[in-house]
């Protein structure tokens, strides 16, 4: 079950973590900021494997869970922009423009990497 939203430990190490309620970065979990799982107050990618629980199990998170996780995303949103010196409507008005290349970007960033 869920309880509530939290950033986690971070791994030093950066090992792969699935399932449990304990690592940030982690995948297919509950509460911890990650992907995959359930709960937790916003998406944050450690460059592992994603491991997706069911559409079922998300919906099943109490609706008290769900307000303190966006509001806890959204806080850490707006630190985020705070640290990097950005507006509101400047990362909304990035986002507008970064979203209508963001497929060729990724295509370029493959290329490149290839390259490498």
């Amino acid at each position: 079950d869920v309880s509530s939203p939290k950033h986690g430990k971070v791994d030093p190490k950066n090992m792969p973590h699935v399932g449990g309620n304990t690592w940030a970065g982690g995948t297919g979990g509950r509460d911890t900021a990650g992907l995959g799982g359930k709960g937790g107050p916003y998406r944050l990618d450690a460059g592992h494997k994603v491991y997706q629980i069911s559409q079922a199990e998300k919906d099943a998170v109490p609706e008290e869970v769900k307000r303190a996780a966006r509001e806890m995303g959204e806080k850490a949103f707006k630190q985020r922009l705070k640290e990097i010196q950005m507006s509101e409507y400047d990362a909304s008005t990035y986002e507008r423009f970064s979203g209508a290349v963001r497929r060729q970007v990724q295509s370029l960033r493959i290329i490149l990497d290839n390259l490498q």
